[in-house]
């Protein structure tokens, strides 16, 4: 890839990354509620499922998969069920010391919030139909043919890193401004206040997961 074409990628992800949406919302409740060091594992798993799945997708191993409307329609329930829980959560954890049962999102939430993401499968594929030519057909064993895949191969390993490191970048950031957040509401009157509207937050966006 040139990188004319990179720079016309980013251009394309910038607005879908930073954005608001399920994942980086997700990020800055829990930089806000735990600080950045402690979202570091949830930001690990999130970006390792991102790197797989887009991977997959732009070989071509999701393709049924991601083609299926009863897989979509089941990813889209199971994705806003899981917001709506992370959101009662929030809504129920009251102020920065008030519940001693409150953890850090693990490794593993982070990889499930990704594989329940039906928005992230939407954007990798609209991605990929954009960046990513069509293969030439051709006769079997012909080395033309062969070159063509193995350049197709390696353009759908660097659209997956720099797609990757994209959302790294766009969720640390929103990690940061929760992290932020929580230095400006320290007391816990407004602590509880914060946690709530990331909670009504998260909960609306479960509801736009549920209309896209």
């Amino acid at each position: 890839m040139t990188i004319e074409t990179i720079f016309a990628l980013l251009l394309f992800l910038f607005p879908l990354a930073y954005s608001p949406g399920p994942g980086n919302l997700f990020f800055a409740a829990n930089g806000a509620r735990f600080g950045f060091r402690a979202t570091l594992p949830a930001t690990l798993g999130y970006h390792i499922a991102t790197a797989m799945v887009t991977l997959m997708i732009g070989s071509g191993l999701l393709a049924a998969l991601i083609s299926s409307p009863a897989v979509f329609q089941l990813l889209k329930w199971a994705g806003a069920g899981y917001m709506l829980w992370i959101a009662w959560g929030l809504w129920r954890a009251g102020g920065l010391r008030a519940s001693v049962e409150a953890r850090p999102a693990r490794f593993r939430d982070g990889a499930v919030l990704l594989l329940l993401n039906p928005k992230a499968y939407v954007i990798i594929a609209v991605m990929f139909s954009q960046f990513l030519p069509p293969g030439d057909a051709g006769a079997a064993g012909n080395p033309e043919t062969i070159n063509a895949a193995t350049g197709d191969l390696a353009r759908v390993a660097v659209i997956t890193l720099v797609f990757t490191l994209n959302n790294l970048l766009a969720f640390s950031i929103w990690t940061l401004v929760g992290d932020g957040l929580a230095r400006q509401f320290a007391r816990e009157s407004r602590a509880r206040q914060m946690n709530r509207s990331f909670a009504l937050l998260l909960a609306a966006v479960a509801a736009w997961m549920l209309l896209i």
